[in-house]
């Protein structure tokens, strides 16, 4: 059974986006100085039910709407989160990509009003919500996919040597033939929601039991896996990566990602850890409804 359904709007249009070394930085101070702040909402390792970081998002979304709407401040925030088990699907998603059936699914399954086609989430992968005021970047759709790719590569080139790259006329993060992240956004008079999933220490047996992203000529990979090859490719053992456990990991990527989505963004990210108890609460104003 589909437990939601709403609209969306999704683009999909491969840019150029500049690497760090194709322009001179401006001086760290002058560039502190041009930075937003970004309430980050900690909860990278926490396993958080899927309906309730759906909902708490279109809270947040309809906050800053009206925000908006009385002329004052709108901030940007980023959610970064693990999810119990769950399989998603976008506004105009297929469900001839699921290799099961709908009334016995394995895990919950939600129609969301974000892009893209049938999903996987689950514990291990990182998710990205930001939910950011374009107005203030730079109101552009095809832009923002780009820059949301743009963390992930930076990630996973920086921390892990791992040579990551787009693939054109597919919005995702791809190591060779595998998608180690997918990403799927929606956009509500300019204030984004939805976001990013790498794929960390996930198991990727779920992805089997679907045709993720509605693409079927392509694998699904992790972190994990792929630098487990490339060590193996290079004959590497000492010190490195592969010798920390899944939760070690899982951190040391998140680390990462705030890193370079403060850069990419250029934003100063200010760090609140929540409460899982707190997170947990369905928030009254989002039990119906949307932020559309």
């Amino acid at each position: 059974m589909i437990l939601a359904a709403t609209t969306c709007s999704f683009v999909s249009i491969p840019l150029k986006w500049p690497t760090k070394s194709s322009h001179r930085s401006p001086p760290a101070k002058i560039l502190l100085s041009l930075k937003r702040t970004c309430e980050c909402l900690d909860l990278h390792k926490e396993l958080v039910p899927y309906g309730v970081a759906w909902n708490w998002q279109k809270d947040i979304v309809r906050e800053k709407r009206a925000l908006i709407e009385r002329n004052e401040g709108c901030p940007d925030t980023l959610l970064v989160l693990q999810h119990c088990p769950v399989y998603t699907l976008g506004t105009g998603s297929s469900v001839e990509y699921f290799n099961f059936d709908l009334n016995d699914a394995p895990f919950d399954v939600y129609r969301t009003e974000r892009g893209g086609e049938v999903t996987y989430h689950g514990p291990g992968q990182l998710v990205m919500y930001p939910i950011l005021n374009l107005r203030n970047h730079k109101m552009d759709l095809h832009w923002y996919l780009r820059a949301l790719e743009e963390v992930v590569i930076r990630v996973l080139d920086s921390t892990f040597s791992i040579k990551a790259s787009r693939v054109e006329g597919l919005t995702g993060v791809w190591a060779g033939d595998q998608k180690l992240a997918a990403i799927g956004i929606k956009v509500s008079k300019w204030i984004t929601y939805h976001g990013l999933a790498l794929n960390v220490t996930t198991d990727l047996t779920p992805f089997d039991w679907i045709v993720p992203c509605g693409i079927r000529n392509r694998r699904v990979g992790s972190v994990k896996e792929s630098q487990r090859e490339l060590q193996l490719l290079n004959s590497f053992t000492s010190g490195d990566i592969h010798h920390f456990d899944d939760s070690q990991l899982v951190a040391i990527t998140y680390k990462s990602l705030i890193k370079e989505f403060s850069e990419v963004f250029q934003l100063e990210i200010c760090q609140k850890a929540v409460p899982v108890l707190d997170f947990l609460k369905e928030p009254e104003s989002s039990v119906a409804g949307d932020a559309n």
